[in-house]
């Protein structure tokens, strides 16, 4: 039995009603008028008599009755006024209503139908019944105020929600496309029991709208659709998942943004999420490599925490590998953070059914296609580490595509996987097919790849393999495999990254590479190529200059005629300090056991002769040459005629440099010589150079 105090309300109430309901009654009749003006006069009135009615301190039960009895149907009715004033008035009245009611959930049986009736397409060609843009607006949002205050209770009325929808999402206006999409996500998130069976109706609409011309359509789609899917039907997933890879490529970067968040969330909060770690990791992984610093953050931070989760949910399962965590390798790469343990896995366990994709699409006909699969390549190698090695052969045969690709970015990419390779594969086992792939077809993608690889991996590891590479490089298949200058400068390339890596221990195979940028030089045409060659030539120089002592006669050999055709190519250009160092060396040889080498060395001095003739400031050489000039002078004393010829034929084109310093050189020996024949026939040949002057 109610109180005094609680019967007294309820008197208050029902008498402040009953005023109410005669204060609207006295309006409604001007509500079925035949005149539109007067139609609109009773809604104006009615306007000004409901703001009453719902300002603070009137009781909202006692404008649920007339509310709901006297209002709400005839309002209902308004919409279809055929004045548009009239429909919109009683779309505001209807909005007022509803905020005031006490129960405004009782409106739901009646209200959505009929917002459903005036918003959904008889036929997809067709435009809704509300003809007016801005009153499609109202009405949308009047179905958002409905999902907001009927929470569950829309659950019996989702199917007219969701027709509604489904016209307003490919609605003209885009401001009216903007409201569905959160009125959507808004109806998925109030009926989380029922709108799995509703949800996948609205995916088709979603997508066609997520081109929309304006981007923050695109983006409320993109949210929405998120939304959607999370309560609703997982398999939607993959009708949605090439929609939101075009995303990536748009030009505005909160679109890219809300791609990034959404995958990230799915992959974090999708119920069946694990069926779908492979196809949308990549999504996310993709924005590593956004131009956006924020795109790449938000992407970063969500993977990491994918990452955490899936460990956390897989604790058992990585018992060992917790409890046993092994550190970064040694030679991890500078500037890069290791990803988690769960980040790692995920990778390697989703490698093989990711990979093929990626490779397919590095090579597909669309840049942006290419670019981005370029760039997601080097994020999966990083998390797989030394997991790559069983899919390498794949690996190796896109990046031979890739690396012929216009694209600057695309090659970019393709050069840090290959270092990559070498960083966390055994050489012995990316070298195998990388030199066999070059064995049968030598290309300079090819070279490209193996020049990166080698940069990629640490000294230590790759000095036990170094003269295999070398020797490779130097044999005629590669070395003169072809004399176009991007083949050329990528085998330079190979020679160049040697030279970093291994460094000093490059002295083995000096000569094998010597012998790789004489083939250079003597090939190419380039003048930008030749100046990168006498760049791994100052560097080589000393130790090839040290092989002229080496104990196989060939090596020393080899030594000299590729040292002579270093100077001719470019020994005028060499920094005199340098180039001073190499004639003494090659006057070593002179005394050479060999007749062979030491023909060679004098010829290789002959070529340094002529760098100093071509040179702008011979003068500064003069001692040189004139120490040069006594040594030879020596060995033109030579038993053996073959070596006193070809010294004589030395003196004789040397001689042009100093003239002067030669005779007396010459005349000062000539009287200690078993036979002056050569001398005199050194002095008969500059007299008759003089006389012609």
């Amino acid at each position: 039995m109610a109180t005094p105090a609680e019967a007294a309300s309820d008197f208050a109430e029902a008498a402040e009603a009953a005023e109410l309901s005669r204060s609207l009654g006295r309006l409604l009749p001007g509500l079925e008028t035949e005149s539109k003006l007067g139609r609109r006069r009773a809604l104006e009135a009615l306007e000004h008599a409901l703001e009453e009615a719902v300002r603070p301190g009137v009781d909202s039960a006692a404008f649920q009755g007339p509310w709901a009895r006297l209002l709400l149907p005839r309002l209902l009715r308004l919409l279809t006024d055929p004045a548009e004033g009239c429909r919109a008035l009683a779309a505001h009245l209807l909005d007022l209503g509803l905020r005031r009611a006490a129960r405004p959930r009782d409106a739901l049986p009646r209200l959505v139908p009929a917002l459903t009736a005036r918003l959904a397409r008889p036929e997809p060609a067709r435009l809704p019944p509300e003809p007016c843009e801005e009153l499609r607006l109202a009405l949308v949002q009047l179905l958002r105020l409905a999902v907001d205050l009927g929470g569950a209770a829309l659950s019996p009325h989702l199917d007219d929600a969701v027709r509604a929808l489904r016209g307003a999402l490919l609605d003209p206006f885009a401001a009216v496309r903007r409201e569905s999409c959160e009125c959507a996500a808004a109806l998925a998130r109030a009926t989380p029991e029922h709108f799995h069976m509703q949800s996948e109706s609205l995916i088709g609409p979603l997508m066609q709208t997520i081109s929309h011309q304006h981007w923050k359509v695109r983006v409320a789609v993109i949210e929405a659709t998120g939304t959607v899917i999370q309560f609703g039907n997982g398999s939607s997933v993959d009708d949605v998942l090439s929609h939101f890879a075009q995303r990536l490529f748009d030009d505005v970067p909160q679109v890219r943004q809300a791609v990034t968040s959404v995958v990230g969330d799915w992959l974090l909060n999708l119920r069946d999420r694990y069926s779908f770690f492979h196809k949308l990791s990549p999504l996310l992984l993709s924005s590593f490599s956004d131009e956006m610093p924020e795109v790449r953050q938000t992407a970063t931070s969500l993977w990491e925490k994918v990452g955490l989760k899936w460990q956390e949910e897989n604790e058992a399962d990585l018992k060992d590998k917790l409890d046993f965590a092994s550190p970064p390798p040694p030679h991890y790469p500078e500037h890069e953070s290791r990803p988690g343990l769960g980040c790692r896995e995920l990778v390697f366990r989703n490698l093989s059914k990711v990979l093929p994709a990626v490779c397919h699409d590095i090579t597909d006909w669309v840049v942006g296609t290419r670019v981005k699969a370029a760039q997601l390549l080097p994020v999966l190698l990083l998390h797989a580490e030394d997991h790559i090695t069983q899919h390498l052969e794949i690996i190796l045969r896109t990046l031979q595509l890739a690396c012929n690709d216009e694209e600057k970015a695309v090659v970019s990419s393709c050069i840090r996987a290959a270092e990559l390779i070498g960083t966390f594969v055994n050489p012995e086992v990316f070298l195998k097919l990388i030199l066999a792939m070059l064995k049968k077809s030598p290309s300079a993608s090819g070279l490209l790849i193996l020049a990166s690889v080698i940069q990629g991996c640490p000294q230590n590891i790759l000095q036990p393999h170094l003269k295999v590479i070398a020797t490779e490089l130097a044999k005629e298949h590669i070395c003169q495999g072809s004399e176009n200058n991007r083949y050329l400068e990528h085998l330079l390339l190979c020679v160049q990254a040697l030279l970093s890596v291994c460094q000093e221990d490059c002295r083995t195979v000096s000569l094998q590479l010597m012998e790789v940028l004489v083939t250079i030089l003597a090939v190419s045409g380039a003048p930008g190529l030749l100046k990168k060659v006498q760049e791994a030539q100052e560097t080589l120089m000393p130790q090839v200059l040290a092989t002229l002592e080496d104990d196989s006669q060939t090596t020393r050999l080899v030594s000299c005629r590729i040292i002579s055709v270093f100077l001719k190519n470019s020994g005028d250009t060499m920094e005199p300090e340098k180039f001073l160092k190499v004639y003494p060396e090659l006057l070593k040889r002179l005394d050479d056991v060999s007749n062979d080498v030491r023909m060679a060395a004098a010829s290789a001095l002959l070529t340094w002769l002529k760098c100093v003739q071509n040179s702008d400031g011979k003068s500064a050489f003069q001692s040189s040459v004139q120490f040069l000039y006594r040594e030879l002078l020596v060995h033109l004393d030579d038993p053996e005629s073959a070596i006193q010829d070809t010294v004589l034929e030395v003196l004789k084109e040397g001689s042009v440099l100093f003239p002067d310093v030669l005779v007396r050189e010459t005349e000062a020996v000539v009287h200690k010589h078993r036979s002056s024949a050569y001398c005199e026939q050194l002095l008969q040949h500059m007299q008759a150079m003089a006389a012609a002057r």
